[in-house]
């Protein structure tokens, strides 16, 4: 049957930390000889496991940016606004500040807002969902731009209760 590749490359490898010169291994079908002073053999099966290494982390390497700023955005406002009501996305969709671009935001920083007040819309699968306030209090801080996309459960307004 023989060897495949990854047991010819953990041979390679095993060798060359061994300090071995030369390894020959023979079967019927099958011959392989490793000496470690002749550098191609040497590097030339290594590089080919670091080349499929790197697909593992650029694959979940994405994950990881997509959820760092929400993070680093919330742990300082949350230490110096400890008081303040977070007003989250009850959906997955586009924020917008106001019904549409002529009209002024339905909200600003400094507005005082009460139950049933409408703060955004936040448009997914071109329905525009009014989002309205469950909490008295004055809108401090606006933390989405207006159009861009939101998660679900993702942070749109910090609130200071009144």
């Amino acid at each position: 049957m023989g060897m495949d590749i990854k047991q010819i490359q953990d041979l390679i490898k095993f060798v060359s930390k061994s300090g071995v010169n030369e390894v020959s291994i023979e079967e019927q079908d099958f011959k392989i000889t490793i000496k470690t002073n002749q550098e191609p053999t040497v590097i030339a099966a290594p590089q080919v496991v670091q080349a499929t290494v790197p697909a593992v982390p650029v694959a979940a390497a994405p994950v990881i940016p997509a959820a760092a700023p929400a993070a680093a955005s919330n742990a300082p406002v949350a230490a110096e606004n400890s008081n303040l009501i977070t007003i989250k996305s009850p959906m997955i969709g586009t924020f917008y500040r106001s019904a549409n671009p002529e009209k002024p935001s339905f909200v600003n920083v400094g507005d005082e807002i009460a139950p049933g007040k409408v703060l955004c819309i936040v448009e997914a699968m071109k329905l525009f969902n009014e989002i309205e306030s469950e909490v008295s209090g004055k809108i401090v801080k606006v933390l989405v731009d207006n159009a861009q996309p939101v998660e679900f459960d993702q942070p749109l307004f910090l609130v200071e209760p009144m």
